[in-house]
């Protein structure tokens, strides 16, 4: 099974290709707008962050709850092996075409490293291990195969597994979970609420208050967190919990986190 570290950014193995290849517009988390596939002004020549540690405060929070799941080094250093964009410009189209397919892929070997180490996961962990085998190999194709990968028909039969995993795993829970898949939750009070084993994959919690909550079991894949107050919530145990969700979150010293994930300096 992969490490979920090699499943995370590595900035310094990049070409700086999360600065380059998606497109933002001016907003309350980007102060400029930029276009696909060219370079942010703050992009320096050694592929670094010029505002990194000023992010924030220069208005690009955006940047700061961005995951590329590991994808910039795996471009940058295997499928293109070493070779920059900028001293190579023929290969900066094909780069830029890859990078988002291996995003992808990448955020779906993230979530199946996690199923498959789940207590919970016993009876399908052999199927586990084959599709982040079968996901692995296709990260390791070559560029020309990887720009027409269909990563949305891979996807749905990844989901099917994960959502399998996430009923195994809520099932531990004790009486009625709460179902609130892909709910509107924006701005919902939901202050010390009991969401143990609750299904919120793909539910807007945008400014939600949190805090206090119960979310140990809860699957999370995909929530949208943006801005939500989780100072004191319990996430030991959340499923499919990522970095950026608790980057683009409010919480403080008293949010318990899994061990797998830390608290954001800006808590």
């Amino acid at each position: 099974m992969p490490a979920l570290s090699s499943l995370r950014a590595d900035c310094e193995n990049c070409f700086g290709l999360c600065c380059v290849v998606p497109a933002f517009a001016a907003s309350a988390d980007f102060a400029i707008t930029k276009p696909a596939g060219k370079a942010c002004p703050n992009l320096r020549e050694d592929s670094r962050c010029g505002i990194h540690d000023k992010l924030r405060t220069k208005g690009f929070t955006g940047c700061t709850v961005y995951d590329c799941f590991g994808a910039g080094q795996k471009v940058s250093q295997v499928t293109f092996d070493g070779e920059d964009w900028r001293k190579a410009p023929k290969t900066a189209k094909t780069m830029f075409a890859v990078f988002p397919v291996m995003r992808d892929l990448q955020e779906l070997l993230y979530y199946l490293t996690e199923a498959a180490a789940l207590p919970t996961s016993a009876t399908i962990r052999e199927h586990l291990a084959e599709m982040i085998d079968r996901t692995e190999r296709m990260t390791l194709e070559t560029p020309g195969v990887l720009r027409k990968t269909d990563v949305h028909t891979h996807r749905g039969a990844v989901n099917g597994l994960l959502l399998r995993a996430s009923e195994l795993a809520r099932a531990v829970v004790p009486g009625k979970k709460k179902d609130r898949r892909g709910a509107d939750l924006i701005g919902a009070k939901l202050k010390g609420a009991n969401l143990r084993g609750a299904l919120l994959r793909g539910a807007y919690l945008i400014g939600a208050d949190l805090r206090g909550a119960d979310l140990r079991q809860a699957d999370v894949i995909g929530a949208d967190l943006r801005d939500a107050d989780i100072r004191g919530a319990d996430l030991r145990d959340a499923l499919f919990l990522i970095q950026s969700q608790l980057d683009a979150a409010k919480g403080d010293a008293t949010t318990t986190l899994p061990e797998s994930l830390s608290a954001p300096a800006h808590w």
